[in-house]
C-alpha cells in the first residue's frame, strides 16, 4: 500500500494509525518506502507511525552530519508535538535514533534498531561512488540483501541517479565519515531504555559481531536474528520482522 507524502513547512513525511508513536527512520541509501510493510502493520493494531524524511540531501554541507540529523528529528517531534516516542531506525536511521537518545533522553522511551550503524558498518567500499558505473552500482545494491532481486530496477535507478549528482555523492560521503566519527560505543552503556535488536543472520554492511556487540553493550536489549536476511529485515522479511517487534512491544508493554 503506498501512502501519502505529506509537506509541510522543512519536514516531508508519512503519518499513519492512531496511538502509541512509533517514529522510523530510514537509511543513507533509504526511503519512505522501505517501510511500508512497518506502517502498514503498525498503524492496523494500535500505534501512530510517522516516517519522516531525513534532509540528507538538503542539508548545507557543513552541517551534514549524524548530530545535525538528530537535531532536525527533534524539531519534527517538536512540530508534531510529541513529546515521547519509540524510535525505530534501519542502518543510519538506527545511528540517528542512538544519538537522539544520546543528546535528548527525554524524548525517547525505547528503541527498535535493524542493521544499525553506531559501531561499525562496511559502506560501498574505498571506491565508492563510482560515478557513471551502472553495473557496480547494481552489484552493491544487490549485496545489501540476501536475495538479490530485493533491489529493484527502480530502487538501482534511483541509486544511481543519486551517486552521479555530485552534491548528493558529496553529502553520502559527509554522512558517512560523520558515522565513523560518532562512534557510539562509550554511549551504550549508558541507554537503559528498552532495545529491541532485529539483524539479518547475513547482513554483511553491519555484520552479526556488529549485532552481538550491541547486545552486549545496552544493559537492557535483546537480539533477535532472521535467517537468509541482510541489511534491512524490514523489506526483506516484513512479516518476521513485524511478529519479533509485536512480540517484543507486548512483552515490553509498549503499546
Amino acid at each position: 500500500m503506498e501512502y501519502l507524502i505529506k509537506t509541510e513547512g522543512e519536514f516531508k513525511y508519512i503519518e499513519a494509525g492512531e496511538g502509541r508513536t512509533i517514529i522510523v527512520l530510514h537509511g543513507l541509501m533509504g526511503t519512505l518506502g522501505d517501510f511500508a510493510g512497518v506502517v502498514e502493520h503498525f498503524s492496523k493494531n494500535g500505534y501512530r507511525v510517522l516516517v519522516p524524511e531525513l534532509p540528507i540531501y538538503t542539508l548545507a554541507i557543513i552541517k551534514t552530519n549524524v548530530k545535525n540529523l538528530a537535531k532536525f528529528v527533534k524539531s519534527f517531534m517538536e512540530y508534531k508535538n510529541i513529546s515521547q516516542a519509540t524510535l525505530l531506525g534501519n542502518s543510519l536511521g538506527g545511528h540517528v535514533s542512538l544519538y537522539i537518545t544520546k543528546a535528548f533522553p527525554e524524548l525517547v522511551d525505547s528503541l527498535v534498531l535493524t542493521g544499525s550503524s553506531g559501531l561499525y558498518e562496511k559502506a560501498m567500499g574505498d571506491t565508492y561512488p563510482k560515478r557513471g558505473d551502472y553495473d557496480y552500482i547494481k552489484t552493491k545494491a544487490e549485496a545489501v540483501f540476501y536475495d538479490p532481486k530485493t533491489a529493484t530496477k527502480k530502487m538501482v535507478d534511483d541509486l544511481f541517479a543519486v551517486v552521479n549528482d555530485r552534491n548528493c555523492a558529496i553529502r553520502i560521503l559527509a554522512l558517512a565519515k560523520s558515522a565513523i566519527r560518532h562512534n557510539m560505543a562509550k554511549d551504550l552503556p549508558d541507554m537503559k531504555i528498552p532495545t529491541c535488536l532485529v539483524w539479518g543472520k547475513q547482513d554483511d554492511v553491519t555484520p552479526p559481531e556488529v549485532a552481538d556487540e550491541f547486545n552486549k553493550l545496552m544493559p537492557n536489549s535483546e537480539l533477535f536474528w532472521i535467517d537468509k536476511c541482510g541489511h534491512a529485515p524490514m523489506m526483506e522479511h516484513p512479516d518476521e520482522f513485524n511478529k519479533i517487534v509485536d512480540a517484543w512491544f507486548d512483552k515490553n508493554n509498549i503499546k
